[in-house]
């Protein structure tokens, strides 16, 4: 597939340097690691710092969620791939305030292993580390066992409502428990309409039929839980709708945030017809979308579909949710729902 590139084994390096010349006033690299990228002037005093990371390929996930009110660092994997030990280190030590640092990233066996390793280091040298992973995709594991599902674009909340919670210099176990409380009461559900191409490679990463979609599909191609053909906007907001508020329990007369999110080729406006269906759904069961949130938000490199993230919400997290912050690659602001 065309891309716009020098060189497919320095795609990411290329792309971190021309994000870092675009926005000097907010971020920053470790002089020797440019994939370790914080707030520009890390660390913040007397703040709790929040680091997360993963593969590359997901903008705005995970480096956009880096500013103010949101993530003070981010350890860059390659594309699709966990960052390093030590690049999560090198952040980890460029953010430190002396308040602690929070490990906030999607569930995915490389990013745990190698932030369990980067928390156990930081903790011999002194830092104060807590891990919270964010679990949000009810097509990976039932309800019951939602500690285990998948990240995807239901991150969103999390970075969210833990940046507001830190940065009005709350404890480190403070931050830590809204977070786990945003992520409990979050769920994701998507469909995919084609695959990706990975940079350099000769094929997609996975192969689906000109009329057919997947529901459910991971963000890196991770199979769903069934393939049909292509529905419309209203039925696909049908097959998805539903098994988001089953899984949260919502009942009628409920406050929710909703999140529409674009796979990475996915048009707004396509974005803003299946919004228009799910409120029409919402309304319908007399569920009250307070806060909508519609782009792209965690995208898979060229892939086209879209996710449904919903937030149950209570008094606490819309104050979080609602929380002045900024980053210049997605709207954090959201609009009041209808």
């Amino acid at each position: 597939m065309k891309k716009i590139l020098n060189n497919a084994d320095s795609f990411v390096e290329d792309s971190l340097k021309g994000i870092l010349l675009a926005y000097p006033e907010l971020l920053a690299a470790h002089p020797e690691d440019i994939k370790a990228v914080h707030r520009a002037g890390a660390p913040i005093q007397q703040k709790v710092a929040i680091v997360t990371g993963g593969g590359y390929g997901h903008i705005p996930v995970f480096l956009g969620y880096v500013g103010k009110g949101l993530c003070d660092g981010v350890a860059v994997g390659n594309v699709f791939t966990s960052p390093g030990c030590e690049t999560i280190l090198n952040v980890t030590r460029q953010v430190n305030a002396n308040k602690g640092v929070l490990y906030l990233f999607g569930n995915y066996m490389g990013d745990c292993m190698n932030f369990e390793m980067a928390a156990e280091i930081a903790e011999m040298e002194g830092i104060k580390t807590e891990t919270v992973k964010v679990s949000d995709d009810i097509a990976s594991a039932p309800r019951d066992s939602w500690k285990e599902r998948r990240g995807i674009a239901g991150i969103f909340f999390a970075y969210k409502i833990a940046g507001a919670c830190a940065e009005r210099l709350a404890a480190l176990e403070e931050v830590k428990a809204i977070a786990e409380k945003a992520i409990e009461n979050t769920a994701t559900f998507g469909v995919a309409l084609s695959s990706c191409w990975l940079p350099g490679s000769e094929k997609k990463i996975f192969e689906i039929g000109e009329e057919d979609m997947e529901i459910g599909m991971g963000i890196h191609g991770e199979p769903g839980v069934k393939r049909g053909r292509v529905a419309s906007s209203r039925d696909i907001t049908e097959i998805l709708l539903p098994g988001i508020l089953e899984d949260l329990s919502i009942k009628e007369g409920q406050r929710v945030a909703i999140l529409v999110n674009g796979l990475g080729a996915t048009s707004q406006e396509e974005l803003f017809i299946l919004y228009k269906d799910i409120n029409e759904a919402l309304v319908d069961r007399g569920i009250k979308p307070v806060r909508v949130f519609v782009g792209e938000y965690a995208t898979s490199l060229e892939m086209v579909g879209a996710s449904i993230s919903i937030l149950k919400l209570d008094d606490e997290l819309l104050e979080l949710l609602d929380a002045p912050a900024y980053t210049p690659f997605v709207n954090v602001g959201g609009v009041r729902g209808a």
